[in-house]
């Protein structure tokens, strides 16, 4: 194994979006090209926000997706003894200092260092101060001054920032509390992270975290910055440009490996390949080859691949993977015909899990109306012609399988000199309601001889009380 240590730290304040997911993927596969480490950790130092319903969520989109995990999760609130005695340490160092400025006295700082055309940073009142008063106080991080704080981004390049830039950091709050950068670096150092891949939003994070590495001795992970991701107006990916979550596009009928693949190719590239199989994405990636612009998020891109997982899936997977979405369409498969063979029948046309079960309720509730626009393309004597010619010839056969059944359709359009539209067509809307469906011989092949001989009675009926 080697010695690459990477995270995913969300936050549990709500579902797991898929800018996060692509983040985890990037990290789950440095760790497994690599041999290295892969770790969870959940930041929920956000009392008020942090929810147990949200953690769920991300763990439920983790393992959905397939991101497993080797450590972990932990929990950032499980630390806040660590975080309070390096706070003290930082104190005693003199590397860290008690700030009693109000909340008023910070915006009117702020304010007059607007006016005067200067960064908005904290003015540095309380750095020197030394007596220590009863009054609320935060704990401030005693910045470096002078000189810049620069560091090489495996995405971006080298990335620097003059050190006046940077203010004095506030490490714990009037109450007690750590901040989310104090967390970070204490939790990253701790769990001996070495290469930290996370959004770009984090980037100005990191100059103020490389101090504190600095300040507490640990050593500096490399870091990779990676572009957001936008939707199609261009903007932030959010919920206006449709779903955002992982769980959402489970529900919506995605397949994990259709949305996996998807993810890793939005900033990634390896040549004008599309397609990865999982082993293939852990064999090519390189986080080298992550581009530095933003990826535009598109949702028909997302289809295509996720047909072609679809098309190219196995049967029997795929029918587990169904049920929920019949469920949801109050469906029972129970008694009705074999449900891999009708998903043999759909899973070439379809795109999504939700599209394959709006076309497979045919197969288990008969048609209780019919497409009349389309039966009165036909005359009334033509379709009760079909109907009786059809029902009578498919009593009477052997055929056994699709292309027995398609044969016997062929033969009864050269006996009556009918062309296949004119059979194929009513007997479709006949068997499930509609015109869009499987091959004849799929159909009837699937549904099984009694069953297509009854319900082309039955539409025969209905025709003939028109």
């Amino acid at each position: 194994m080697s010695e690459l240590r990477v995270r995913f730290a969300p936050s549990p304040t709500g579902y797991l979006h898929v800018g996060g997911a692509r983040t985890a993927l990037f990290n789950w596969l440095l760790a497994r090209k690599q041999g290295g480490t892969f770790i969870l950790r959940i930041e929920d130092t956000d009392v008020e926000r942090s929810t147990q319903e949200s953690v769920d969520a991300i763990l439920q989109g983790m393992r959905w997706l397939g991101l497993d995990w080797d450590e972990g999760p932990f929990y950032q609130s499980d630390s806040f003894e660590l975080y309070k005695e390096y706070v003290q340490k930082l104190l005693n160092d003199g590397k860290a200092y008690r700030c009693y400025c109000t909340s008023g006295e910070l915006d009117k700082k702020r304010e007059l260092a607007m006016q005067e055309g200067r960064k908005p940073k904290y003015d540095g009142t309380c750095r020197e101060r030394l007596d220590q008063s009863d009054a609320p106080y935060v704990v401030r991080f005693r910045a470096p001054q002078g000189g810049e704080v620069a560091f090489d981004d495996l995405i971006k390049g080298r990335i620097a920032f003059p050190a006046e830039e940077l203010d004095d950091l506030i490490i714990q709050r009037t109450d007690g509390t750590p901040t989310y950068n104090f967390c970070v670096v204490i939790d990253d150092a701790s769990m001996r992270i070495t290469t930290v891949i996370r959004g770009d939003d984090h980037v100005n994070n990191t100059p103020r975290q490389i101090q504190l590495y600095q300040a507490l001795g640990f050593p500096v992970p490399q870091f990779a910055h990676v572009p957001m991701i936008l939707g199609s107006d261009k903007a932030r990916l959010s919920k206006r440009h449709g779903a955002t979550s992982v769980i959402a596009y489970r529900d919506m009928g995605f397949l994990p490996e259709a949305l996996m693949n998807y993810l890793v190719r939005l900033g990634w590239s390896h040549g004008d390949d599309e397609i990865f199989s999982r082993d293939e994405m852990v064999q090519k990636f390189d986080i080298n080859n992550v581009g530095r612009s933003a990826s535009v998020f598109n949702t028909e891109k997302l289809l295509w691949l996720n047909a072609h997982y679809i098309k190219t899936g196995d049967t029997e997977r795929l029918a587990d993977l169904l049920l929920p979405h019949l469920s949801k369409r109050e469906v029972t498969t129970l008694g009705g015909p074999d449900l891999i063979l009708v998903v043999k029948t759909l899973q070439e046309r379809a795109q999504t899990l939700e599209e394959m079960a709006d076309r497979a309720v045919f197969y288990y509730n008969a048609p209780q109306i019919y497409d009349e626009a389309a039966l009165a393309k036909f005359e009334k004597e033509h379709l009760l012609a079909v109907f009786e010619t059809v029902a009578e010839q498919l009593s009477a056969t052997t055929a056994a399988d699709a292309a027995g059944f398609d044969a016997l359709f062929k033969e009864i359009c050269i006996e009556k000199g009918w062309k296949m539209p004119q059979v194929g067509q009513p007997v479709r809307i006949a068997l499930s309601g509609g015109t869009q469906a499987p091959g004849i011989g799929e159909i009837v092949a699937t549904l099984g001889v009694t069953e297509t001989v009854s319900r082309i009675r039955m539409a025969g009926v209905f025709v003939a009380g028109k």
